[in-house]
């Protein structure tokens, strides 16, 4: 079904400012809401959003700092999972369709092939704990007849905001060599792309949970080989050197291999751009440092 006026969520982060170009360009009118005016740890505020007002109401909002939610799960879990089932709830009394996001971290990263919409949840992290825990939400308003749609992603960058690919082309200029683990697998996301496969759904008319990345996997050591290539800093490239992540420890586990099946996606809308190609547009277009 074609929006016809939109309200987002989380405007300022890299898919909410993807989502409002995509929007703009296809004639769509929307509105906005970013954390200064609506911060999904306020369960209050997240009650008094008029979705009525909308056809489609598309929460880009989330918390997203991985390691902060092992000491900080509360506000994971309110921000990731009662927020949304708030909105949902919400958006189901005044028949607005409802889109989130949710993550590849709500799987454990032990299988050797690619994660289906409907594999069993076993997060190895907070985040993953709290992302989860909003399907769970989500699956229970199902259950009672509401329709929503949750797109699970991972690795998404863009040409704006604190993201992987920018924090490599940057170092690339300023060192000489740069360590990044290849013993972890995903697939990368263009945030625009994102958005662009979540309106090609909601045409398709999608409910339910669904995978949307970029095509081909790949580790972050060759994702970030990649980038370098790509950067062309005018100098003499930096040398990326694969690592274990044990060399990297963290607050919060990774799983190992958190390749997300995007085969129901493309048989709904078509096949994903490669990252490479995906990647090779973001880089023409990166902000500066």
């Amino acid at each position: 079904m074609r929006p016809d006026r939109v309200l987002i969520l989380g405007s300022r982060g890299m898919l909410g400012r993807a989502w409002t170009g995509l929007l703009t360009a296809h004639g769509i009118p929307y509105d906005v809401l970013g954390r200064d005016r609506l911060d999904l740890e306020d369960l209050d505020a997240a009650r008094s959003v008029d979705v009525a007002s909308y056809s489609h109401l598309i929460n880009c909002a989330a918390w997203t700092a991985v390691d902060d939610a092992e000491t900080e799960y509360d506000r994971a879990h309110t921000a990731n999972a009662e927020a949304v089932g708030v909105l949902a709830r919400r958006c189901a009394e005044a028949d607005t369709r409802f889109v989130t996001y949710s993550t590849d971290y709500v799987f454990s990263g032990v299988a050797e092939s690619p994660y289906r919409t409907d594999h069993p949840r076993e997060p190895v992290n907070a985040y993953g704990r709290s992302k989860a825990a909003g399907e769970v939400l989500l699956e229970q308003l199902g259950a009672a007849g509401a329709p929503w749609l949750c797109i699970r992603t991972s690795w998404v960058y863009a040409p704006w905001g604190r993201n992987f690919v920018r924090t490599i082309a940057n170092a690339a200029r300023t060192r000489p060599e740069l360590r990044v683990v290849d013993d972890q697998r995903g697939r990368p996301t263009s945030a625009e792309g994102l958005a662009r496969t979540s309106l090609g759904l909601l045409l398709a008319d999608a409910t339910g949970f669904a995978h949307a990345t970029d095509g081909d996997e790949c580790s972050w050591f060759e994702f970030a080989c990649e980038i370098v290539r790509l950067a062309r800093t005018g100098a003499e490239p930096a040398a990326v050197l694969p690592c274990g992540s044990d060399e990297y420890p963290r607050p919060a586990p990774r799983p190992a291999y958190s390749v997300l099946d995007i085969s129901r996606t493309e048989a709904l809308i078509g096949p994903m751009t490669p990252w490479q190609v995906a990647l090779a547009d973001v880089m023409r277009r990166l902000d500066p440092p």
